[in-house]
């Protein structure tokens, strides 16, 4: 038997303002955009794992009102758990995303505990770090 992560779920602010994040700074694709009323949930995923989602979604989407309410304001908080993606690349990525103009909150650095490292928020408030294979 065999186990492995198919989806990770990123709550976001606007779908649309995260597509552009995800793909344009962090070279993520679009592989599925699914509709239902008034939200949205879109895959991205890589070819470097492929099978992998990256699944983003709106705080009510598919949560009840109390619990799209509470995701929303953890969000605001900037305190949703982060997401953190590997590259072979650290700091060509960096710049890529730098170049979105997100806030950054870590430039590359060495860590004491061995890798190579930075840190952004997305645009609705989420930590991203990125780590050097």
């Amino acid at each position: 038997m065999d186990i492995s992560l198919q989806y990770s779920h990123i709550t976001v602010n606007d779908v649309d303002e995260a597509i552009a994040f995800y793909r344009d700074g962090l070279g993520l694709t679009v592989e599925n955009d699914v509709a239902s009323g008034e939200h949205r949930w879109v895959t991205l995923g890589t070819a470097t794992q492929p099978g992998l989602g990256i699944v983003l979604s709106n705080p009510h989407a598919g949560r009840s009102e109390a619990d799209g309410d509470i995701m929303q304001e953890l969000l605001a908080k900037g305190v949703l758990p982060m997401t953190v993606f590997s590259t072979n690349d650290l700091d060509g990525l960096f710049e890529q995303v730098r170049a979105t103009g997100v806030e950054v909150l870590q430039e590359p650095i060495e860590q004491p505990w061995g890798p190579k490292d930075c840190a952004f928020r997305d645009p609705s408030g989420n930590m991203i770090r990125l780590n050097q294979r």
